[in-house]
Order: C-alpha cells, then structure tokens, then sequence
C-alpha cells in the first residue's frame, strides 16, 4: 500500500537517530532521573531514542508497523499485534512529552498494516488473527483520535474511522455466538487453534474499544454494546465476584466453565480504563454513573492487590521465576501504567489513589535501567533495583525497553490534556460504516500476489497461528 513517507525521508530519519545519540544522556549507575519534569522529559527522551532501535520498520526492505519478527519465522521475538502496541505507545509519548520526533514514523507504520480494508486486518497476517490482535491495532487509532495525534493525509485512513473499523467487525454476528451464553472467541478464523477459546483479552478490548467510542462519538449504540460486553465477562465469571480477579478465560465445550484462572495484569487494566471511559461517559445518569464508579474501584483494587505488591509492577503469572515469561509478557507492565495514568484524567475521583502507585513503580522502573553497553539498557524485573538482562527471557529487550519509557512518560499525566471527543476539540475523522464491507474470517480470501506477500509466507502465518497457541496452553496450564 502507499504510504505518506519515502525511503529517502526514512533514511534520513535512520540517519538522524543515529545523530541524537550523542546529545542523549546516559542513565547514571542510579538508573534514570525522574525527580523533577525536567527529568523526567529528559529520560524519556532517552528512552525512546532506546526504545525505537528496536524498530527496523523505516528502514530500506523492512516492514512498516512491525517489530522484528515472528519467532517462527526466525526474524525476531515479537508477533504482530506488539507493533501496534509499539505505535500506541509512542502516540502516548508524544502527547505527554510533545516530542514529535517520530510523528511520521509512526503514522508510516500504522497506516501500512491496516489492510486493504481498512480495518487491520493485512492480508499477511489474517490466517493467524486473534481478535485481540486486531483490537490492539484498533486502540491504537482511536488514542490517536482522542490524543489529537497528527491526522493522515485526507486520501489515507483516518483514524476515528479505523477504531470505528475494527469495532465493527468484531460486532459483526460471525464474530459472536450462542456458545458461553455470548463472548468473541480468542482467534478469527475457526480452523485456528485456540478457536474454541473465549478469553478475557478479547472480550476486555472490544469492551473498552465500544466504551471509547460512545464517549467519543456520543453513540448510544457502542454504549449499548459496552454495557453488554462488559456483563457478559462478568457474567461469565471471567471476573471473580468477590475478590475481583480477572481471570484468563474458558473453552466453549465446556461452556466456559473451566475457567483458566491465570490472571494477566493488561486484562484487568484494560477493563479498569473501559469502566473508567463508560463512568465518563454516563455523566448525568447518577445511578448508572454509581455503578461504573463503582467498578472502577473494585478492578483497580484488585489490580493494585495483585500486580503492584509494595506498589512497584510485577507480572503475576510468571515474573516469580525468571526466565518465565514470554515476549508477549514483558511487555505488559508499560501498558498498564499508560492505561491507569488516563483512568486519572477520565475519572479523576480515582487520582490520588493511583498515581502514587504509578510513582513508586515507575522510579523502580527508572532505577534498574543500568545495563548494556551503554549502562543504560532496561530489564523487567523492577522491584529487585538492580538490572537484570532481558537475555534471562530470550528476548533482545522491546518490550522491557517500552514498559519503562511508558512508566517514566507516564508520570506528565497531570500536564497533559484528557482525551478528547468530537465534541471537545478532536479532529479526526469517523465513519460509521467503516468495517461494514470487511471480509469476515468465514469468507474465502482472495489469491495472495507477490506484492501482498511483503516477505511473509502462507506456511509460515500458519505456523505463527500454531505457535500462539502452544504459547497459550503451555504457560497458562489446565
């Protein structure tokens, strides 16, 4: 597909990285400042230099939008719904630093993977789509609608209508079924492994997608959807009802009742920020409003029980062991703090309960950053205080590396302005038939040209497909 930025302004960019280099400070053998805003600018700015030589997305015969990757291609540790979480994670760090350094970067690198329909879902990849990975490409967009994020040029996807897009395919009824009483299931086509399996992930994006664009957009229909998708998960008894855990999820023979009671910290933030997005959203319904609150408070309680013992991130599920996680893991701890940091802007009742917590974790984050050659490289053990090499769970450090700059750049929460609606300056561009023409998973896909293949072979989608799975049942157990 056409993208907005040249190989020759992509190298020039490569170029220009690699100049910065020696303007950057080096994180002390204390780890990184975050003492003061000035700081903490200038040790995100550090951070994200770090961040993007993981990127290869801009360079010369490299993908845009991608890191390197999939393992089973043997080109890198990470699949493709992390570079979506990447490109989030820049966006946020733009709007809270109004760094624009890598504005045309990442708008490259979202624009190239949204597919010829417009609704991320590439032909490369749709053989071994999971739901959640196309709704991590979907929050994207729309942070990049409510962050007020540099729109495309007019003759490119905008990004309202992308996060419009892929709400709508995942409420198209070939995504849902009578099986659980309702739910998405974990992957898209039905002859992926793990098709049988509804999880929280899935059904927690689609929530927090349908809640974002009712507080955007004033849609009683996302809020309608919201509201239900966020009863059925708890319904389910994917959320515990008296202690409030989130749970990982169920298989459909079993009508979700053999509830996989692995609890991963993004599930259960992702579900504070969508209860947080609907109590904004029902501003003027006290009772309803009351309930939202109310959730709100439960999860984050939870949340805070769970993954922030002595306040500092940790990975319940695996970070006890070291060498215990996988790539997709290490990488949650970044998106919890981005996610919680705007819970205190869109429920600010919540502030002074959170930010505190963000604090302390992130100055653990910032501390332990003291290794590699340039004694500044970071790991994602936090709470020991000292740097541990992202080596000890076989990766080259991505997701470690965006954990930390989304902690640290998370901390101008309170000088950054909320998210934004259509009503409230956003400018971004929506559709409400984006995603209504998608093709669906059950349908044929059309012959792959050697243009379409950008690299990526059908065997190899499959294997990815295979993979996740594997991942999924050995790590998360019976």
């Amino acid at each position: 597909m056409t993208t907005i930025s040249s190989p020759r302004r992509a190298k020039w960019l490569t170029a220009l990285f690699a100049a910065a280099a020696c303007l950057l400070p080096a994180a002390n053998a204390q780890g990184y400042a975050v003492d003061t805003t000035d700081n903490i600018r200038a040790s995100a700015k550090t951070l994200a230099y770090d961040m993007m030589k993981f990127y290869n997305g801009n360079q010369s015969g490299e993908i845009p939008g991608i890191l390197p990757g999939p393992p089973s291609d043997g080109k890198g540790d990470y699949y493709w719904w992390e570079g979506g979480a990447l490109m989030g994670t820049m966006i946020d760090y733009w709007h809270l630093t109004g760094d624009d350094t890598y504005n045309d970067v990442i708008t490259q690198g979202i624009l190239h993977q949204v597919g010829d329909n417009r609704d991320f879902q590439p032909l490369n990849f749709t053989a071994s789509l999971g739901n959640d990975d196309q709704g991590f490409w979907g929050m994207t967009a729309m942070l990049a609608a409510e962050n007020k994020f540099p729109n495309p040029p007019a003759d490119q996807p905008q990004w309202l209508a992308l996060a419009q897009a892929v709400w709508a395919t995942q409420a198209a009824p070939d995504r849902h079924d009578d099986t659980c009483n309702g739910g998405l299931r974990w992957q898209i086509p039905p002859t992926n492994n793990g098709y049988d399996y509804k999880n929280t992930i899935a059904n927690a994006i689609f929530f927090n997608m349908g809640a974002r664009l009712a507080r955007y957009t004033r849609n009683e229909t996302y809020a309608t959807s919201a509201t239900k998708q966020f009863q059925w998960i708890y319904d389910v008894n994917y959320i515990d009802h008296e202690s409030w855990k989130v749970y990982d999820g169920g298989h459909v023979e079993h009508n979700c009742t053999d509830i996989n009671k692995a609890q991963f910290s993004y599930s259960a933030a992702l579900l504070v920020q969508g209860a947080a997005f609907m109590y904004n959203y029902t501003d003027g319904d006290a009772a309803t409003q009351d309930l939202w609150k109310t959730r709100v408070e439960k999860l984050t309680e939870g949340l805070f029980r769970d993954f922030f013992p002595k306040n500092i991130a940790f990975e319940l599920a695996c970070e006890a062991r070291q060498g215990a996680c996988t790539p997709d893991m290490v990488s949650f701890k970044g998106y919890v703090h981005r996610w919680m940091a705007m819970v205190t802007q869109i429920a600010p009742f919540m502030r002074d309960t959170i930010l505190p917590v963000l604090k302390t974790s992130a100055e653990a984050a910032a501390k332990q950053c003291t290794g590699g050659a340039t004694g500044r490289v970071c790991g994602f053990y936090w709470s020991g205080g000292v740097f541990i090499d992202p080596a000890v769970d076989k990766t080259t450090g991505a997701g470690e590396a965006m954990d930390v700059l989304a902690a640290v750049s998370s901390l101008l929460i309170d000088e950054a302005d909320p998210p934004v609606t259509n009503s409230t300056g956003g400018t971004s561009k929506g559709d409400p038939n984006a995603g209504t023409g998608s093709r669906h998973a059950t349908e044929p896909a059309k012959p792959i040209t050697t243009a379409d293949k950008a690299g990526a072979a059908i065997c190899t989608i499959l294997l990815v497909a295979g993979g996740i799975a594997i991942w999924m049942f050995m790590n998360l157990g019976d």
